[in-house]
C-alpha cells in the first residue's frame, strides 16, 4: 500500500470539508464509546482480565524465540508447512509461489491487515491472480477502489446510498431494488458464494498463534474466515511473529477483550481455530495448510523502547475513543493504520522521516490509553516519537527555534510575564473593537478556519494577583 503520511494535515483537511464523511465519523465516535463501556460494565472484572492480558503478551514477547520455535514445532507437527517472511515483500512472494505451484487462478481472501501491510493483493493480480476480499466491508472497499478507513470497520465512510450505487454499477445482474440493508448484502453474499466455490486458495489472517498445540485463532462476525479456510484446496495463514501465545486459553482471554472493545459484542459470532490440513477422518478442511510468518521490522520494534507496542490486539478501541481520528478519519493517516496506533506503528514500520507528521496528530487526552485492552502507554510512546522527531531534526525549522525561544523564556519567569503581559495588551487594544482578529502572525493554523477572540487586557496571573490583593 503506497503511503503518504506526510499529507496528514493536507488529507485531514479534505475529510474535514467532507460533510458526509463528518457525519459518519460523529455517529461512530458517539456510539462506539457507548457500546465499548456498556460491555465493560456488564463484564465485571474488565480491569483485572485486562491485566492478565497485558502480563501473557509481555511474557510471549519477552520469550517470543521460545515460543516461535514451540509453535513451529507443533504446527508441522500438525502437518503444516510454516514460512518466514523479513519483509513485506518476502511474504508477497512466498505467497504468490504457492499459489503458482498449484495453478490457482482464483483466491477468496479474508480480512487481514497484515495483507494490507505488504499489498498482497496488487502484487498477486499483477502475477495474473484473481483476487476476491470476502469481508463485506474490504469486498465494498475494494470494488471501490479504495482503502481501508478503519482496522475493524474498513468501509466505514461509506453510507448506505454509495454501496448502493457502488453494487449496481458493478454487479451486472440486471434490473433490482437495493433500498435495504438487507438487500446489499444478500446481493453480495451472491456474489461471492460463487467465488468461495471456484477459489482453489484461501488467504486468511490470524488473531492468535498458539505455542502449545501449534493452532490459529480467528474471529470474525461474518464467517467468511471459515469459508476461505474449509472450501478451497489450499489455505494460506498470513501473520506476524508477535500473534504467538503461550497456551489456549491465552487466545481466548484476548477473545474476551478484543470484542467487548472494538464492537461492544460479549463475544464476536464466529471464534474458529485452525490446527491443520485436512485428516483421513475428516469431512472438510483444506488438503494442505501454510503459515507466512512476518516479521517486517518488529524484532527491531522489540529491541527498541517502543516493544510495548507489540502488545496490540487490533481492536481499534483507541480509534474509536480518539478525537483526531474522529475529525480526520482514517484515510487522512496515509498508510494501514490509522488513530493512536496507527501514528506510533507507522513510523515504526516505515520510517520517521516518511511519517513524522503522524506522531503530532495527537491531544494529548490519554483516552486512547484508558480504553486500551493491553494497557499500551500510547500518548507515551508518541511523545517519545515526538522527542526523537525534535532530536533528529526532523520538525519545522520554525517549530524547533520557537521551543527554544519558549524554553529560553520560560526559564525566567520575570522576563516572560512582562513580554506576554506586553503582547497581551496589545492584543487587547488592537482587537477590543471587533473582538476578534481574522488575521494574526504566527497564527495561520487558527485564523485560516476561526476567528481568533481578542484577550481581555491582562494575563491570568495579572488578573491573579489583583484579585488576590482585593480580597486581602
Amino acid at each position: 500500500m503506497e503511503q503518504h503520511s506526510q499529507q496528514f494535515l493536507d488529507n485531514a483537511s479534505t475529510a474535514l470539508a467532507d460533510a458526509g464523511g463528518v457525519a459518519q465519523r460523529d455517529i461512530m465516535a458517539l456510539f462506539a464509546p457507548l457500546l465499548r463501556d456498556a460491555a465493560v460494565e456488564g463484564f465485571g472484572n474488565f480491569e483485572a482480565l485486562r491485566q492478565h492480558v497485558k502480563r501473557v503478551r509481555q511474557h510471549s514477547l519477552d520469550n517470543l524465540d521460545y515460543y516461535l520455535a514451540r509453535f513451529e514445532l507443533e504446527a508441522t507437527n500438525n502437518g503444516n508447512q510454516v514460512h518466514y517472511a523479513e519483509t513485506a515483500e518476502d511474504l508477497n512472494s512466498i505467497v504468490l509461489d504457492i499459489c503458482q505451484q498449484h495453478g490457482a487462478r482464483k483466491i477468496a481472501k479474508g480480512k487481514s491487515m497484515v495483507t494490507e501491510e505488504t499489498g498482497l493483493n496488487d502484487y498477486l493480480q499483477r502475477g495474473g491472480l484473481d483476487v476476491l476480499e470476502t469481508d463485506l466491508g474490504e469486498y465494498i472497499i475494494q470494488q471501490a477502489g479504495e482503502t481501508p478507513s478503519h482496522i475493524v470497520g474498513p468501509a466505514l465512510h461509506k453510507t448506505r446510498e454509495q454501496i448502493r450505487d457502488l453494487f449496481l454499477e458493478r454487479h451486472d445482474l440486471g434490473e433490482r431494488e437495493l433500498d435495504s440493508i438487507g438487500e446489499l448484502v444478500g446481493e453480495a453474499r451472491q456474489v461471492l458464494r460463487e467465488h468461495f466455490l471456484q477459489a482453489e486458495v484461501g488467504i486468511i489472517g490470524s488473531n492468535a498463534l498458539i505455542a502449545e498445540n501449534g493452532y490459529s485463532m480467528l474471529i470474525t462476525n461474518e464467517g467468511n474466515g471459515d469459508l476461505c479456510a474449509n472450501l478451497p484446496k489450499v489455505l494460506i495463514i498470513c501473520t506476524t511473529l508477535d500473534r504467538v501465545l503461550p497456551r489456549g486459553e491465552d487466545a481466548t482471554a484476548i477473545q474476551r477483550l478484543l470484542a467487548r472493545s472494538a464492537t461492544g459484542q460479549p463475544h464476536t459470532c464466529y471464534t474458529s481455530f485452525y490446527s491443520g490440513p485436512r485428516r483421513e477422518q475428516d469431512a472438510d478442511g483444506p488438503l494442505e495448510t501454510h503459515f507466512v510468518l512476518l516479521d517486517n521490522r518488529r524484532t527491531d520494534i522489540l529491541a527498541s523502547d517502543y516493544r510495548d507496542m507489540l502488545r496490540c490486539i487490533r481492536c481499534g478501541a483507541c480509534l474509536n475513543h480518539c478525537p483526531i481520528f474522529a475529525a480526520s478519519g482514517g484515510h487522512a493517516y496515509g498508510w494501514v493504520y490509522p488513530g493512536p496506533m496507527g501514528s506510533v506503528l507507522t513510523p515504526l514500520l516505515t520510517s520517521l522521516e516518511e511519517s513524522s507528521a503522524l506522531p503530532n496528530a495527537c491531544t494529548s487526552c490519554g483516552r486512547c490509553a484508558e480504553v486500551c485492552p493491553s494497557d499500551i502507554p500510547l500518548p507515551d510512546l508518541l511523545r517519545d516519537l515526538r522527542h526523537e522527531e525534535s532530536a533528529r531534526g526532523l520538525t519545522a525549522p520554525a517549530w524547533r527555534y520557537g521551543l527554544r525561544a519558549h524554553a529560553w523564556l520560560a526559564a525566567r519567569p520575570g522576563l516572560y510575564h512582562r513580554l506576554t503581559g506586553v503582547a497581551i495588551n496589545l492584543l487587547h487594544r488592537f482587537g477590543k473593537r471587533s473582538g476578534a482578529f481574522s488575521k494574526l502572525p504566527f497564527a495561520s493554523g487558527w485564523t485560516s478556519k476561526r476567528d481568533f477572540p481578542a484577550p481581555a487586557g491582562k494575563t491570568f496571573m495579572q488578573q491573579y494577583r489583583q484579585r488576590s490583593q482585593a480580597d486581602e
